[in-house]
């Protein structure tokens, strides 16, 4: 992957990528590390923070996630904000590709089911074109939702369309564009799952429903023992599984008290959305349904679910740049990357207090995302820590 930054001295920045949410970190994803690490040089993980991709909150906070990754054979991890976070699948991989870009990766890791880099790329490629883009939209005007249109018009023109029934396929995918939109030149590694896939029994929404369920052995097994350690002190601490049901009350409250105009300034109300989720919270006692009534096959639950928590943090639209590369955890290869990208002028952020140095756009994320941390401690077993946690934490260093 092509970076805009240079080694002091001229040479090239050299690193090898993933993006991730660790959501907890199991056996599947320390074999992707492993498979990455084996080219000898720098792994770098773009990792989402406190909140996810699916909508919701992380079961284990951030820097607990990012000592996970380095202890499991990461050398940096780099916080993905909640904004392209909780995105789409599109603008998640946009932002995870733009963030490796900045540290000088050259050449991407992903899972997915099929394990198939050239039909991954064929993939990509038919997607960005305008033409099939243009194809899609006449199905969706036909009644289609988005993803069956996709698959739909993928198959008539490349015979793939199976390819995108499976969600780290489709994952997989949009880094894929994502590096062609913004012109990169990357190498792309995929390593196929071996876990049984999203829902199978080492997957990480399965770790999450064993931790819920109280059942915190059988979740520590299906994790490396490094990982399954750090969750563990967590726990003890009070500090997880963080059960994002804690915030129900706060999250109804806040979207009863907007109306139909407020809903529709989110950029996650596109296509009417809006309207519908609206309705919705005016006949809705719960989140679980409000969620049954504004989805459809249109509005999927994933993306109905994202809309509230993007309305509940108020969520920006995700930007074309993120402004700042804030370090959750280093080794020391992972440090001696870190000073080169320093030298080579990329806006690194290891200590809060110096993000005023990084200019307004990013000092005015940081204080959103500061607060958002805030909320996120709501929702933990214990005592919630203190405004300003995000201030005062510093890099985990091994």
């Amino acid at each position: 992957m092509e970076s805009d930054f240079e080694w002091q001295g001229g040479t090239a920045m050299d690193a090898v990528g993933v993006v991730c949410e660790f959501d907890p970190l199991h056996r599947g994803h320390e074999r992707l590390l492993r498979r990455a690490g084996e080219s000898g040089r720098v792994l770098v993980c773009a990792m989402s923070g406190n909140f996810t991709q699916r909508g919701g909150a992380a079961c284990v906070e951030k820097f607990a996630r990012a000592e996970m990754a380095v202890r499991c054979g990461a050398d940096l991890v780099v916080e993905l904000p909640t904004p392209w976070a909780m995105a789409t699948a599109e603008k998640f991989a946009d932002g995870g590709v733009s963030l490796l870009a900045q540290c000088g990766v050259k050449t991407l890791y992903f899972g997915s089911e099929c394990g198939d880099t050239d039909a991954l790329w064929a993939t990509a490629e038919a997607l960005l074109r305008a033409d099939v883009h243009r194809a899609i939209r006449l199905e969706m005007g036909g009644g289609l939702p988005y993803a069956a249109a996709r698959q739909a018009v993928l198959e008539r023109e490349t015979g793939l369309g199976a390819l995108l029934a499976q969600p780290n396929n489709t994952l997989a995918v949009e880094y894929l564009k994502a590096i062609r939109r913004r012109g990169l030149t990357a190498e792309a590694v995929t390593v196929r799952r071996e876990d049984g896939g999203h829902h199978g029994t080492a997957s990480a929404s399965h770790i999450r429903a064993l931790l819920a369920a109280g059942q915190e052995a059988k979740a520590f097994a299906l994790m490396p023992p490094q990982a399954a350690d750090i969750l563990g002190r967590e726990m003890k601490k009070g500090l997880a599984p963080v059960d994002p049901a804690r915030l129900e009350r706060a999250m109804l409250a806040r979207l009863r008290l907007m109306n139909e105009h407020d809903f529709a300034s989110y950029d996650s109300g596109g296509e009417g959305l809006y309207r519908r989720v609206y309705r919705a919270v005016q006949e809705g006692g719960s989140l679980g349904d409000i969620l049954t009534r504004a989805t459809t096959k249109r509005y999927p639950t994933a993306r109905v679910r994202r809309m509230l928590w993007a309305v509940f943090l108020g969520l920006e639209a995700p930007g074309e740049d993120i402004p700042y590369v804030r370090i959750l955890a280093a080794t020391e290869a992972g440090r001696r990357l870190l000073r080169q990208m320093q030298d080579a002028g990329v806006p690194v952020l290891t200590k809060a207090a110096d993000v005023g140095r990084l200019g307004p756009s990013a000092e005015a994320l940081f204080t959103r995302e500061a607060r958002r941390t805030d909320v996120y401690a709501l929702a933990c077993p214990g005592s919630p820590l203190p405004c300003g946690s995000d201030w005062r934490r510093t890099p985990t260093m091994i």
